[in-house]
């Protein structure tokens, strides 16, 4: 993990003379007790970094309401501490923009909602480097880097083709897309554009790139933090060739049926398909390509970046047409319509 410590004057430049913004840490959870168990303290360290301390809130999308007692417990312990609020909320409608949008509506009047998953553990200081770099000039949202560490190391096919690398900017670039596992979003701003996680994409994933993407569209700024990384704690059951294929689909799945949602009417939302058809085909004839050419050259980084490059093309043509691949499904089907998807309209 990368240190932090650099920014402690940054923050005393940046703080002085007022508190922190009001803060809720959003922690969604969905039958991971171990993860959870080991998240929640360092989450609870790091809210006490902040003046006044974060809360930590941790929303269960588990109908069951399974990860009660791990949260229970460790309100408890913080209480017991006079460390910072842990509260637990119950989402049991399926899908995570329904968990996201109970984070929204458990955050009260705080200033800012920080999200990240359940599955992920922030370096020391990183909540103190989202906020500090949102106090500089106070843009709608600040976005972090996440970084893979892995319970099994994946074969080599997988490991060529770099599946689990992800962007990495420098401080202070603005971005026009996120993903919540690493994000800060100032409530008000977000709420005065009414914007919300759009349910439809509840259990495909992606409402928070169409939040985002939302988000900037309307004007809204975003600025990454390079320093403030999360490290993704990946399962041996993601380190799949199967798994990350699939990933790639969804990936492009998703691009292609957010672009079609943010166009504006009909004849913009047929040019809108029509551009990402052309790039996804693009993509798919690339992939195949270098697909063939590792096949023929027994290179492991191009038969498995080609079939990467060619699940996310594809994916994105059969998003822009209305196929969902349901990531999250817990009803066994993957792929299916977007009029069938629960939740869609």
């Amino acid at each position: 993990m990368e240190d932090g410590s650099k920014t402690v004057a940054a923050h005393d430049a940046a703080t002085a003379g007022h508190d922190d913004p009001r803060t809720v840490v959003g922690v969604l959870t969905y039958r991971r007790p171990d993860d959870l168990r080991a998240a929640l303290p360092m989450l609870v360290a790091q809210a006490a970094l902040l003046d006044p301390p974060a809360e930590v809130l941790v929303v269960d999308n588990d109908p069951d309401g399974g990860a009660r007692g791990v949260v229970e417990d460790e309100a408890a312990r913080s209480a017991a501490d006079g460390g910072p609020v842990v509260r637990y909320a119950h989402e049991p409608q399926p899908g995570i923009a329904a968990a996201r949008n109970r984070a929204f509506d458990e955050s009260g009047d705080a200033d800012l909602l920080v999200f990240i998953d359940d599955d992920e553990r922030p370096v020391p200081t990183w909540l103190r480097l989202l906020v500090d770099t949102y106090l500089v000039d106070r843009p709608e949202g600040v976005v972090g880097p996440v970084v893979s560490e892995f319970e099994q190391q994946p074969d080599a096919w997988v490991a060529a083709g770099r599946f689990f690398d992800r962007r990495r900017l420098p401080t202070g670039t603005t971005t026009d897309v996120a993903a919540t596992n690493n994000l800060l979003l100032d409530l008000a701003r977000v709420r005065a554009l009414g914007l919300r996680f759009d349910e439809r994409f509840g259990l495909s994933g992606g409402s928070d790139q169409l939040l985002t993407r939302q988000l900037a569209k309307a004007g809204g700024r975003m600025v990454w933090c390079d320093e403030a990384v999360v490290v993704d704690v990946v399962p041996p059951d993601r380190v799949t060739r199967r798994w990350v294929l699939a990933r790639a689909f969804r990936n492009g799945n998703t691009w292609g049926r957010t672009s079609v949602v943010l166009a504006d009417g009909p004849l913009d939302r047929a040019l809108v398909r029509a551009r990402v058809t052309g790039q996804g085909a693009v993509r798919a004839a690339g992939g195949a390509a270098r697909w063939a050419l590792g096949t023929v050259t027994r290179s492991h980084v191009h038969q498995a970046k080609g079939r990467r490059t060619f699940a996310r093309g594809t994916g994105m043509i059969a998003g822009a047409y209305g196929t969902v691949y349901v990531e999250y499904a817990r009803d066994g089907r993957r792929t299916v319509r977007a009029g069938k998807v629960p939740g869609a309209s």
